[in-house]
């Protein structure tokens, strides 16, 4: 009894009176090191209640001491509010406290002030009723500190943000921007895409106000990105372009509106306007080796095999152990027989290097092994046969020449099998 009656009144003058208690005591170095002895012990064996009035004297004597009282005097209050008998005014009032103890960590320990913001949100989520909007605030500022925040925590700002979405508020829109970044962030994490689907059947409804809000301050560069985002995020590359135009006249060095203006022209079809991005996304970022393959793409949508080919090396050359860029250039050698071939010997033999083309492939990268088969598959009955390089008397182990009017781009070789 003496034990409660001891918490009950540290708790009181922590939380209505702390400043007549600092008044009576004094930093006393031995004394913080005994009450931290004492303290780190019950809290070691589990007696938080026994420790938690010890924590409040070290935190009134010298809160900054020792680094991780805060955490501990966490442990102690979450356990007390959660793992016992204790009635509703008793949780309260540890539930009070606690948002006290994070405020104290946060002036304290500035440094590690998102890990604080995150659990008061936390907290103010679940112990509480109608501080939604509180916990919506100190959500929002572990987030502006720490972009990296687990996505426990992300996800549960973004459900407050749809549950407490309104007409007067952008709730909606900014839980559909946190969870496009977090999915961009960890596009193996499959919920950031489900939250944006259940946000869907508002989608046009966010381009609408996104766009409006853009169009009334044509030179808000953050509105203008919203719009571009959401549009981009979306699949609506053709809306994207025009804030993804203005942008990069605005901010001409920035990576990222160039190769998002990039694939929204290469998905449009706009395959000229797609190189001259991604020339751009290049220029700022040359290690980026999607640039350069799918400006090989581009090329060879426009005919242009041999240049397609110089990207998709270059792509090759930035990551050794990729092997997107040789299926693509196997597809360069498909397409040159589909455009001008006529099923002759010459065909068949590109067809080949086709095929050994994919087999380099999947050689390189074992990933892209079942695209590659599945190719090789479909090129079987398309290459030359034994009967083929026998009647030619092309024995095993020669090298054929690959060339004609439609080939001599190509510049290589096959060896008869």
């Amino acid at each position: 009894m003496k034990t409660k009656i001891s918490l009950f009144a540290a708790l009181m003058i922590l939380l209505f009176g702390s400043d007549l208690l600092s008044q009576s005591v004094q930093p006393d170095t031995l004394k913080i090191y005994r009450r931290w002895s004492l303290f780190a012990e019950y809290h070691k064996n589990g007696d938080y209640e026994t420790a938690l009035p010890y924590g409040f004297e070290i935190l009134e004597i010298d809160p900054s001491k020792f680094k991780t009282i805060f955490l501990r005097m966490e442990d102690c209050l979450v356990y007390l509010h959660d793992s016992t008998n204790a009635d509703e005014k008793t949780k309260k009032m540890y539930a009070d406290t606690l948002m006290y103890i994070y405020n104290l960590a946060i002036k304290t320990q500035p440094e590690n002030a998102a890990y604080y913001y995150k659990k008061m949100g936390y907290y103010l989520e679940t112990w509480y009723q109608g501080r939604e909007e509180e916990a919506i605030k100190a959500y929002e500022k572990a987030y502006e500190l720490d972009k990296d925040l687990d996505f426990y925590y992300v996800d549960r700002l973004g459900l407050l943000y749809v549950k407490l979405a309104t007409n007067e508020n952008d709730y909606r829109l900014k839980a559909f921007e946190i969870y496009q970044a977090a999915s961009s962030k960890d596009p193996n994490n499959p919920v950031p895409l489900e939250r944006m689907k259940s946000l869907a059947e508002n989608i046009e409804q966010l381009i609408e106000i996104t766009y409006n809000a853009w169009k009334l301050d044509r030179d808000n560069l953050q509105k203008a990105w919203q719009y571009a985002s959401i549009t981009y995020q979306t699949g609506e590359y053709e809306k994207a372009i025009e804030p993804l135009e203005f942008l990069v006249k605005k901010v001409s060095d920035s990576e990222t509106y160039w190769s998002r203006l990039a694939t929204c022209y290469q998905k449009t079809e706009k395959f000229q306007k797609a190189i001259e991005a991604y020339k751009k996304a290049i220029e700022l970022n040359p290690k980026v080796r999607e640039y350069p393959l799918n400006m090989g793409i581009c090329y060879k949508e426009l005919g242009q095999l041999a240049t397609a080919r110089t990207y998709f090396y270059r792509a090759a050359e930035i990551d050794k152990n990729w092997g997107l860029p040789y299926i693509y250039e196997a597809t360069l050698y498909q397409a040159a027989v589909q455009r001008c071939g006529s099923f002759e010997f010459m065909d068949k033999v590109v067809l080949q290097l086709a095929v050994d083309t994919y087999r380099k492939a999947k050689s390189i990268d074992p990933s892209v092994a079942s695209i590659a088969d599945e190719a090789i598959k479909s090129l079987a009955s398309s290459v030359p046969t034994k009967e083929d390089y026998f009647f030619r008397k092309l024995k095993s182990g020669t090298t054929i020449k690959i060339e004609g009017p439609c080939y001599n781009w190509i510049g290589k070789n096959i060896t008869v099998p």
